[in-house]
């Protein structure tokens, strides 16, 4: 079997600067916002360095998305705080990061008969004409992965890289007995 790996590419999470925010002034004075109330009530920053991008709202709530490791979430969350410190916005709490959600993407290590594991798999969704990727929940890791034939994977929906790598070891177990 060649190696398997998976790497973390995504980390979406909320947070609260406990500060009602001025969106309105927010997209007025900052080059790289949108903010289009009628359509979204939420104003997009996008940040180029870590490259992330947040949600913010009038109540002070966040979601930031797009940083690879916590690092990048807490300097892009440090980033907002400045760009309203720009707009005479005083953030004064240090704000909980909450973890949303993880996407990582990397390999098993092997080719997969998609064609078979939608047959012998519980809880997958199996579409080749729609997509080419096989939907396999696995409930007991609480994670959802695409597999490709070319054993290539993605895994959403765990909260932790250590989580991620269980899913993957699992997800693995649960190959072998099919395969």
């Amino acid at each position: 079997m060649a190696k398997k790996d998976i790497k973390v590419v995504n980390i979406v999470v909320s947070s609260d600067l406990k500060h009602d925010i001025p969106l309105e002034k927010m997209a007025a004075t900052l080059s790289n916002t949108e903010y289009n109330p009628e359509q979204f009530p939420g104003l997009v920053l996008r940040i180029k360095e870590p490259k992330t991008s947040a949600l913010i709202f009038s109540s002070g709530k966040i979601v930031c998305t797009g940083a690879q490791n916590m690092e990048q979430v807490k300097e892009a969350i440090q980033k907002i705080i400045k760009s309203l410190e720009k707009i005479n916005i005083k953030i004064t709490v240090d704000p909980q990061i909450i973890i949303q959600n993880m996407v990582a993407s990397g390999t098993v290590g092997m080719d997969l008969n998609l064609n078979k594991l939608a047959i012998k798999l519980e809880n997958t969704e199996y579409e080749p004409e729609q997509f080419p990727g096989l939907v396999y929940k696995l409930n007991e890791a609480k994670a959802t992965f695409l597999l490709f034939s070319n054993g290539k994977v993605v895994c959403t929906g765990t909260k932790s890289e250590s989580a991620v790598h269980a899913a993957l070891e699992k997800l693995i177990e649960n190959l072998k007995k099919v395969m």
